[in-house]
């Protein structure tokens, strides 16, 4: 299982950012996506899922609903995650997971939100 994060970055608030995370390793297709982030001296928190094959059924952290979205390419093995109104709370690293393998982690991609 391999899963690559990427598109993070430093956004001014109300600005807006995707994120990908290419999968490899499993069968993508199938396996249930989801975003995670831990913010400097906090744990890690559940940001966004999505279920597998074509990605009907998403849930959302309640911090985030409406502003930020999930989804996936299964051609592409990609999860991305779209992250709209950007707060200076949503500063992070984010992680993409699978249920594939629950115990693996991904480096993870830095985002920040600062003027």
């Amino acid at each position: 299982v391999q899963l690559v994060e990427s598109g993070g970055g430093v956004v001014q608030p109300g600005g807006s950012l995707t994120l990908s995370c290419v999968a490899s390793g499993f069968n993508f297709r199938w396996a249930v996506m989801s975003w995670y982030r831990q913010a400097p001296g906090k744990e890690r928190e559940f940001v966004a899922r999505i279920s597998g094959d074509g990605g009907a059924t998403n849930y959302y952290a309640d911090s985030v609903k409406g502003r930020f979205a999930i989804s996936r390419d299964n051609a592409k093995k990609t999860v991305y995650l779209h992250m709209n109104s950007l707060k200076f709370e949503d500063t992070a690293v984010y992680y993409c997971k699978t249920s594939q393998a629950p115990d693996y982690w991904g480096q993870g991609t830095q985002v920040i939100v600062s003027y």
